[in-house]
């Protein structure tokens, strides 16, 4: 029986790479520079921000590019064009809630990129139990032991919990950590054979689809 459903936030529970690109590229302008191709975010999606900034806009000065970024994507936030977690999805969590589900999320975000969803007056604050980030635990996906902290702070054993992901990267963590793996394929940048390594539990077409899927597990 699954007890703990644990959620990855970017193209899990809402669809952000267009949106990160965008918003890159307007810190990009503000600082003057050229823009990178669709292409080349692509292609480096998934790694930690900074670091693929070095990739994506090649001499680029971090510090300055740190600087710019925090009030952009505070604007952003602001006016809806980045993390927007769509009604459906709310819906989902309600359900699993039902079930009896606790619900965590797990990212590789750090906690000023996620200091709004971190507030008590969000939507989602009812909802989860914990938000793991890079503020709050010592290993970081890929690297199985990113669930280390959640499995201490609740007592739970990986085989209670279930995982929800979008990439590789995401299965490679849960399924070495010893939890069920569910892909969510809603953002059209991965397809099931990107998966052929891993023993992927359920694949399902877009977040909603997790609530039939856990079902199923439980079963």
């Amino acid at each position: 029986m699954i007890k703990a459903v644990v959620i990855d936030v970017d193209d899990t529970l809402c669809l952000t790479e267009v949106s990160c690109f965008n918003l890159e590229n307007e810190v990009l302008r503000r600082m003057g520079r050229n823009p990178m191709t669709r292409e080349v975010h692509l292609a480096t999606w998934g790694r930690p921000l900074f670091d693929a900034m070095l990739i994506r806009s090649p001499g680029v000065n971090i510090d300055t590019f740190i600087n710019e970024f925090q009030p952009a994507i505070a604007e952003f936030i602001e006016s809806g064009k980045l993390d927007v977690i769509p009604d459906e999805n709310y819906d989902a969590l309600d359900k699993l809630i039902e079930m009896g589900k606790t619900i965590i999320l797990l990212t590789s975000r750090t906690q000023h990129e996620l200091k709004h969803m971190l507030a008590p007056d969000h939507l989602l604050a009812a909802r989860v139990k914990t938000i793991y980030h890079k503020g709050n635990t010592s290993f970081h996906k890929p690297d199985p032991r990113a669930f280390d902290e959640l499995f201490t702070d609740h007592l739970f054993i990986p085989s209670e919990c279930v995982y929800i992901g979008d990439s590789p990267t995401d299965a490679h963590a849960a399924i070495g950590a010893g939890m069920k793996f569910i892909a969510t394929m809603e953002s059209g940048l991965r397809q099931k054979s990107d998966f052929d390594d891993y023993d992927v539990d359920i694949f399902v077409d877009s977040f909603p689809g997790i609530v039939v899927a856990i079902n199923g597990i439980d079963k």
